[in-house]
């Protein structure tokens, strides 16, 4: 299980960890704890996220049980937090990215570190009510400088992250189709280089479609 994703700037390292001490010592080796550097519209006197990264990870190492690398993750857009990843933790969570971002990743983590991008999915085969599903969901993160600005590095203009979303922001970032169309998506990560894919299906339906989660783990697993 991971925790994705512990808000730097809200949870103290002195509580974290203590909380991560805890759940290895009744669950060894099964939670990894996501860090992310969160984002300025969402936290006051916002500065420096890298550094205070770092900041936060020799908190980690310097606490009475410290929480190793290896069971920490960071939640890594750019190249600079991507090479943090890849020194201070497991690897990297990046979020709302395109599968050349995938490939970029790994590219910069090497071939030894953990790579789970989480990618959101819509299964709807009606192009306009996918994508407006799509949109509603991407509305939040279009409006992220973090994001935005990760996006424009692969050529995504202001023209295409403005307004929702263009279409070809939109089919980048979020697979939408039938379950063939929507596992072969997650598929182009994994061959891009990630070792993991964190998927989040995206409903008409009120609270967690189970269903579709089971749709896409049958056709992943070819069982």
């Amino acid at each position: 299980m991971a925790s994705g994703i512990v808000n730097i700037w809200a949870g103290a390292p002195e509580d974290v960890g203590p909380t991560v001490a805890a759940l290895e010592a009744r669950f060894p080796g099964r939670f990894l704890l996501g860090l992310g550097a969160s984002h300025a519209p969402i936290v006051q006197n916002y500065a420096r996220p890298y550094s205070q990264m770092v900041a936060y990870l020799d908190a980690l190492d310097a606490l009475v049980v410290p929480v190793p690398p290896e069971r920490r993750v960071l939640a890594a857009l750019g190249p600079c937090m991507l090479q943090l990843a890849s020194e201070r933790a497991a690897g990297a969570y990046p979020y709302f990215v395109p599968v050349e971002h995938t490939m970029r990743a790994r590219g910069i983590l090497g071939p030894g570190t953990l790579l789970a991008p989480g990618v959101t999915v819509v299964l709807e085969t009606e192009a306009a009510r996918a994508r407006e599903l799509a949109r509603a969901h991407a509305a939040t993160y279009l409006n992220l400088p973090n994001y935005a600005n990760n996006l424009r590095t692969f050529g995504y203009s202001d023209d295409d992250i403005g307004g929702g979303g263009s279409d070809r922001l939109i089919d980048a970032v979020i697979p939408w189709g039938d379950i063939a169309t929507v596992a072969g998506r997650i598929r182009e990560h994994h061959d891009a280089g990630a070792n993991h894919v964190s998927i989040e299906v995206i409903a008409d339906e009120q609270g967690l479609p189970l269903a579709q989660y089971r749709e896409i783990a049958h056709s992943l697993l070819g069982a």
